[in-house]
């Protein structure tokens, strides 16, 4: 496959303005400049990259016979972006490609224009994947290391417990995946199932006994749970210094706070700070955008990117034109729960994206009948962003890393051991 980048600088900067263009066929040649001349109606000049606003990228298949596409911009088409009532457009094309391209580029109610090819620079458009299962192994590593330290130290290993209500699947598959997890690490896991129709007062009292239990570091429910529990009541009975989960009220209002460190970081958000931590993304000043605002991702991330001294932007059901704010990020935080909510045109050229999102959409070709993909469109996406975290493979293994190493952190915090 090949790339074309497209740099755009224009009279009007207003993201509204931006449209899918047509094209035809004409040849360009490997790694070569384009350069749009004179129209009729238009007056066109070499664009500064440098200076340019945005970009879009289109791939095309090699050999790269390329029909007329009238779908929205990131659609598989190419875009541009027209500059209001002045009519003035400039453009630069930089073409990265092992063969030759057919493209020729015509306005829908304005002439075509001439293309002309000359010795250029070619441009390496895919982003960096941002292995959260590589990082998550590495952070497991470490932390069966540390209680391999602290057993031999002082004869304690830590110990999480999970409460699982109900019988369903899926949760059935986290809680197996975080027990083989606590195994991998040499943690003790406890595990107490019980019946859909159990009641809020037995899942409260299980709570209460690992409470009291001083060989338990750490304790999870299961969420969801049963319709008819109120999930904060529960979660408010996990004892502060073991809600590994970090979703008890006071942990959540340390949080919020400047100047005061929670006891616990709820897991997932924490593992997305991790990652760019470990990749050595720079978060101080940039303008980060979280997209969605639960109290289990979406605030929390919030709270994290604001310590880190990012301006943070929440965008949520009721936010006006989201893809206008999101293109302004630097970094870009998903998690909506929506399959390929984020298209490739709202996202800023060069951003970061952390794709929190695991959703299941239908695959006939799937063995399964489904697959997992984000809430971002991964593969418009990675040819605009300059790192990005596939789903499978992303936040997931992140999560359960950082509910290992929150327990890990409880246990040394009882013992007093550094």
């Amino acid at each position: 496959m090949a790339s074309m980048m497209l740099f755009t600088d224009c009279s009007s900067s207003s993201a509204a303005a931006a449209r899918l263009l047509p094209f035809c066929r004409h040849q360009i040649p490997d790694g070569g400049l384009v350069q749009l001349h004179r129209s009729a109606r238009l007056q066109f000049g070499l664009s500064n990259p440098s200076s340019s606003r945005t970009f879009v990228t289109y791939t095309f298949p090699s050999p790269p016979l390329v029909k007329e596409r009238k779908e929205g911009l990131g659609g598989g088409g190419c875009g541009v972006w027209e500059g209001g009532r002045e009519k003035s457009i400039s453009l630069l094309f930089i073409i990265s490609s092992s063969k030759w391209g057919i493209l020729k580029w015509c306005l829908i109610t304005f002439t075509a224009y001439i293309i002309t090819a000359a010795a250029g620079v070619s441009v390496e458009a895919a982003a960096k994947v941002i292995d959260g299962k590589k990082v998550a192994k590495e952070i497991r590593d470490e932390i069966a290391t540390e209680i391999s330290k602290m057993k031999d130290a002082i004869g304690v290993v830590p110990g999480l417990a999970v409460i699982l209500v109900g019988d369903r699947k899926d949760s059935a598959t986290y809680v197996h995946n975080k027990k083989k997890a606590c195994e991998s690490v040499g943690i003790t896991s406890y595990e107490v199932r019980l019946s859909e129709d159990s009641t809020e007062q037995e899942v409260i009292k299980h709570i209460t006994c690992f409470n009291n239990d001083p060989s338990v570091h750490g304790i999870l429910v299961q969420l969801p749970l049963p319709s008819h529990m109120n999930e904060q009541n529960v979660l408010d009975a996990v004892c502060i210094e073991k809600d590994v989960d970090g979703f008890n009220p006071l942990n959540s209002g340390r949080l919020a706070m400047r100047g005061i460190e929670p006891l616990f970081v709820p897991c997932t958000p924490k593992g997305c700070i991790e990652l760019l931590r470990r990749y050595g993304i720079e978060i101080k000043g940039k303008r980060a955008v979280v997209l969605g605002r639960s109290n289990i991702v979406g605030r929390p991330a919030a709270s994290l990117l604001d310590g880190e001294d990012a301006t943070v932007t929440v965008v949520h059901s009721r936010t006006q034109n989201p893809e206008e704010i999101t293109r302004e990020a630097d970094i870009l935080i998903a998690a909506v729960g929506r399959p390929n909510m984020v298209r490739g045109s709202w996202i800023k050229p060069g951003a970061v994206i952390i794709d929190v999102g695991i959703n299941a959409v239908e695959d006939a070709k799937s063995p399964r009948g489904y697959r997992l993909v984000g809430d971002v469109c991964y593969e418009e996406a990675s040819k605009i962003a300059s790192a990005i975290t596939p789903v499978p493979g992303g936040v997931g293994p992140m999560t359960i890393a950082m509910l290992l190493s929150n327990t890990l952190v409880s246990a040394k915090r009882a013992h007093h051991f550094v």
